[in-house]
């Protein structure tokens, strides 16, 4: 229960870049219990692990903006297509070894946004300095009432 919570909490919390990351963390850890339910027997577990998974990776191929995003977001969109297919193919068949390639795929996902995460992020330190007045933008000591008095127009 805590870990729903604490879950919920990071997504209320995240950024755009974050929640790429926590649904690519979800999916993998979808897909790791898949491949243990299927080593275990547990057909319902590993049933409901692949479907969280394939819900997982819809969600991600909807988020994706083809028109922002170009040939880049059709090839993901394609990918995360390939890997709802696989998820499927390992499901019926009861085949590890889909499992283990989309696992694969999803951590070279992972580490991919979580490079892109850091970038993002010295992206945003330097926009507010980058945006600063050439003067420093520090203004003087003014009373407020000086400024109420005045009428400004454009």
């Amino acid at each position: 229960m805590w870990r729903d919570a604490y879950l919920e909490s990071r997504v209320l919390a995240a950024d755009p870049i974050e929640l790429i990351q926590i649904l690519y963390e979800h999916t993998l850890n979808m897909v790791k219990d898949a491949r243990r339910h299927l080593a275990a027997g547990d057909v319902a577990a590993r049933g409901n692990a692949i479907s969280r998974a394939i819900s997982a990776l819809a969600e991600l191929d909807a988020a994706l903006d083809h028109k922002a995003g170009g040939s880049i977001s059709h090839n993901l969109s394609a990918l995360y297509q390939y890997m709802q297919t696989r998820l499927l193919t390992a499901n019926v068949n009861r085949d590890d070894a889909p499992l283990a390639e989309v696992e694969s795929l999803m951590k070279t996902l992972g580490e991919a946004w979580s490079a892109i995460r850091p970038r993002a992020q010295a992206d945003e330190v330097a926009a507010p300095a980058a945006a600063a007045p050439a003067w420093g933008g520090n203004l003087p000591d003014v009373p407020d009432r000086e400024y109420a008095a005045q009428a400004w127009s454009a």
